[in-house]
């Protein structure tokens, strides 16, 4: 019998590779097939299987005992109905490298991080401190480094960004402590509904036990509520809960952590990354609180992530590319009293509609991309709106507008897949071209 990869990116590579070595007959396939896979599958043993037509997939499944999705592959996919008729176990990636590194007798902790906005993040502040407390600390799941591969490293723990596309398919998948930061419209381009997109956030916590460390926000009852059903310890953040803000500190059940002064940046969603990180990784025994506070005040911020790229005549412009759902845009435009925003681009099947509660907020839009009639209509009436046809544009557009005090912020609430290849490309875009804007002026090219 046959376990059967669906899909050949980086994690479906990851997941035939680790269970071709362990001895599975491993089928191989890919609804894009390149010249790249017979290569790989020759070079791990594997079949590659050309994709099926539409009615195919059930007798794609005949000798498979296992369907091992790569996360890129929607629920709605025709493979998952065949194989819900056929009795074929699907396990994602985050499920077999659980399996495999509970086979070793010795598995090594994990902490695990999911939520709609804020995941990278918390990911990333969460393995700074365990790598202050001397552990050799990975960042994996949803993140450049699939769990599965990081699995033969010398890892002594790792924290899981743990996407709903790889919570899916989990069914024994847990850790030792976790943390569900938030929840909001997102992906239902690839989930079939809101109501199939939680249920896969909860699967993070469906096998909890009661010595696992479960982190709520105060802030979303209702995550609370599916915490403290889980079974396991419950601990809170946010505001009046166990790690909080307080008296210019971030604080814990021990009292203070470090103080708001010494952190690098201090957004408001700063603050409560920072207060998640500190308790998955203190709740779960593995760092201390001066762990904690060492790694948050020495804290490098990613890019792309409300990153200043350049500042004149009192404006400041901010690259905010990662914020691809409304939620993550309003979390950017509260940060900041008087903003020109820049946002659209390939829309998620999102509601942008939310967007319009921080227009008091905002001196103007510019909306861009295939969804920039969207943005248009979200805020007609309520603020001035200008469609660009182009990040320079864009850029254009916004200096304009932008008074001393703004900040103009790209925070696009979409995808960039319409003008870019991904969101990096597309903030990088945006800080070329305020910089070109800026030496014109500074050569006395443009006013």
């Amino acid at each position: 019998m046959t376990v059967l990869v669906y899909g050949l990116a980086v994690a479906g590579r990851a997941a035939a590779r680790e269970l071709a070595a362990g001895g599975e007959r491993v089928a191989l396939v890919d609804d894009s097939p390149d010249s790249s896979h017979a290569a790989f599958a020759a070079e791990i043993g594997a079949t590659l299987i050309a994709p099926p037509g539409a009615d195919g997939h059930a007798a794609l499944l005949r000798d498979a005992t296992l369907l091992v999705p790569s996360p890129g592959l929607p629920e709605t996919h025709p493979v998952f109905a065949a194989a819900a008729r056929l009795g074929v176990r699907v396990e994602g990636e985050l499920e077999v490298a659980y399996r495999l590194e509970a086979a070793t007798g010795a598995p090594r902790p994990m902490l695990g991080v999911t939520g709609t906005d804020g995941k990278t993040t918390t990911v990333r502040m969460a393995t700074a401190i365990l790598r202050h407390a001397g552990l050799r600390a990975e960042a994996v799941g949803n993140t450049e480094v699939p769990l599965l591969a990081a699995l033969r490293g010398d890892a002594q723990a790792f924290v899981v960004e743990c996407s709903s596309f790889r919570l899916a398919h989990v069914h024994d998948f847990r850790t030792e402590a976790s943390v569900w930061l938030n929840f909001a419209a997102d992906h239902l381009d690839w989930h079939g509904s809101m109501e199939t997109y939680r249920a896969a956030k909860a699967r993070m916590w469906r096998r909890a036990r009661t010595t696992d460390v479960l982190v709520a926000p105060t802030a979303d009852p209702s995550i609370l509520a599916d915490a403290r059903a889980s079974g396991g310890r419950v601990v809170t953040f946010g505001s009046g809960g166990d790690y909080r803000e307080e008296a210019g500190a971030l604080r814990g059940p021990a009292g203070e952590i470090v103080r708001v002064a010494d952190l690098p940046r201090a957004l408001p969603h700063d603050l409560s990354d920072g207060l998640a990180a500190a308790a998955i990784a203190i709740e779960s025994g593995l760092a201390t609180p001066a762990h904690a506070a060492a790694a948050l005040a020495a804290y490098e911020h990613a890019p792309h992530r409300i990153q200043l790229v350049a500042e004149h005549g009192g404006v400041r412009w901010y690259d905010d590319s990662k914020a691809t759902t409304p939620h993550a845009a309003r979390t950017a435009i509260g940060a900041f009293a008087s903003v020109v925003l820049i946002a659209g681009g390939r829309n998620k099947g999102l509601d942008l509609s939310p967007l319009v509660r921080e227009v008091a907020r905002l001196r103007g839009v510019v909306a861009i991309g295939e969804a920039a009639g969207e943005v248009e209509a979200a805020f007609a009436h309520r603020v001035e709106v200008v469609q660009a046809t182009s990040m320079r544009d864009a850029v254009e557009a916004a200096w304009r507008m932008a008074r001393e005090g703004d900040a103009v912020l790209l925070s696009p609430a979409c995808a960039s897949y319409d003008w870019y290849r991904n969101y990096g490309e597309r903030g990088d875009d945006f800080a070329r071209s305020v910089r070109e804007r800026l030496a014109a002026v500074a050569a006395g090219r443009q006013p």
